[in-house]
């Protein structure tokens, strides 16, 4: 089921999420409709508070990188087979130097900016069978989990900007939180008022 993904501007996405148990209530098929969800609005990830619930649950789909021909053949050959899921996850690393690359996001449309992460992290995440795994990720993988981590976090991308670049975005995403925008995918907008 395609669910409908919450704007900037709903206080679930500024919360840091819960974790979650094994029996979390119908876990398999809100993990099922998130792909959906995910993949019907062409993105590479998507967190649970994206759909509005505060818990630390995203996946991530990257392999569509892995054609990206500005990569190197190893970068490309990582994110070929990169689709997991991550729950209760916990970063415990970040290293290198930061570097820039432009990022969106489902509950942002239409903004894209460039933002600063460090090249390699190590995550601690249980998969969907709960069965726990460290990893570390460099590169376009490890970024895209620093996004959606962010998002279990409470942050968005636009909050790691300067505070020049959020002025002048400003307008623009008082506009998405009240519907003011044309989306190709559901959205649920926070500030949207009945009958205008």
């Amino acid at each position: 089921m395609i669910l409908p993904i919450v704007a900037y501007g709903d206080p679930v996405l500024k919360k840091v999420a819960n974790v979650i148990a094994p029996d979390y209530p119908n876990l398999e098929s809100l993990i099922e409709n998130m792909w959906e969800t995910m993949y019907h609005a062409h993105g590479v990830g998507l967190a649970a508070p994206q759909i509005g619930l505060p818990i630390r649950l995203f996946v991530i789909d990257a392999t569509p990188f892995a054609e990206d021909e500005d990569l190197t053949k190893e970068e490309q050959d990582a994110l070929k087979d990169f689709k997991a899921v991550f729950i209760n996850a916990k970063i415990t690393e970040e290293t290198g130097e930061e570097w820039s690359f432009n990022e969106g996001c489902l509950s942002i449309p239409d903004v894209r900016e460039d933002v600063l992460r460090k090249p390699e992290i190590t995550i601690t995440y249980q998969d969907e069978t709960f069965k726990t795994h460290t990893k570390t990720f460099n590169g376009l993988a490890a970024r895209v989990i620093q996004h959606e981590y962010d998002h279990i976090e409470g942050i968005l991308f636009t909050d790691k900007l300067s505070s020049l670049k959020k002025r002048i975005l400003k307008g623009r995403l008082t506009n998405i939180s009240k519907g003011k925008i044309s989306a190709e995918y559901r959205m649920r907008f926070p500030e949207m008022k009945k009958g205008r």
